[in-house]
């Protein structure tokens, strides 16, 4: 602690933003991963037990209820009442055959729901990809801060300079650490969105055809 405390009191205001810069990249990270781990978790688990239960129903109506029970994140639900509502008359909307109505509705409120999923994979990237350069930026920033110094005050020797380069190097350590862990859950998230995709275009595609068979009378 006694070092840290003299660390942050010899740098100046260069590094000092920099450290608080991966600070709040690193909060903004573990967050996210703690916020995305609890949703698709629950995803997870809600598409593996509303989607049996809606087909198990005898009707849209119990399929309905059955969803309400079960879709917590409302992943299905939404995907149901786009294939559902009536279009507006009198629009373009309504102008074109049933199943491409269907399958227009059923595209915007399927992008709709991956966007809740997706959230926050943007802000993990970006965190992952430039944290390890900000903290080169900051070790290189304290090194030549600390070679200033050095050179003003005379006297040069190793010890005088392996001291303030070594503290400089933990810059690129702390980049490292904000950066490997943004790194992982992004990979890891983005499989498990994409087998939650995966479901939920089964769903619609199976829920397309159902609802064009019933309109066909078939």
């Amino acid at each position: 602690m006694t070092g840290f405390n003299e660390l942050w009191s010899l740098a100046d205001g260069v590094t000092r933003s920099v450290a608080l810069l991966m600070l709040l990249m690193s909060i903004s990270a573990w967050v996210l991963i703690l916020w995305k781990t609890w949703l698709l978790r629950r995803a997870r688990r809600d598409l593996a037990l509303a989607v049996p239960a809606f087909w198990a129903a005898a009707s849209l109506d119990a399929g309905r209820s059955a969803l309400q029970h079960f879709d917590r994140e409302e992943l299905l639900l939404p995907l149901l009442d786009a294939a559902t509502a009536p279009a507006n008359k009198g629009t373009l909307e309504a102008a074109g055959r049933r199943e491409s109505q269907l399958t227009r509705r059923l595209r915007d409120a399927l992008h709709a729901v991956l966007r809740r999923l997706q959230f926050g994979q943007v802000l993990l990237a970006s965190i992952g990809s430039t944290s390890p350069f900000i903290g080169l930026f900051g070790t290189v920033w304290g090194i030549y801060h600390a070679l200033v110094s050095i050179s003003a005050a005379g006297n040069i020797t190793i010890d005088k300079v392996s001291g303030p380069v070594g503290e400089a190097l933990i810059m690129t350590a702390a980049g490292l650490a904000v950066a490997i862990p943004a790194v992982l859950a992004y990979n890891i998230f983005g499989k498990l969105v994409g087998a939650c995709e995966a479901e939920l275009e089964g769903f619609a595609h199976d829920l397309r055809e159902m609802l064009d068979s019933d309109a066909r009378g078939v």
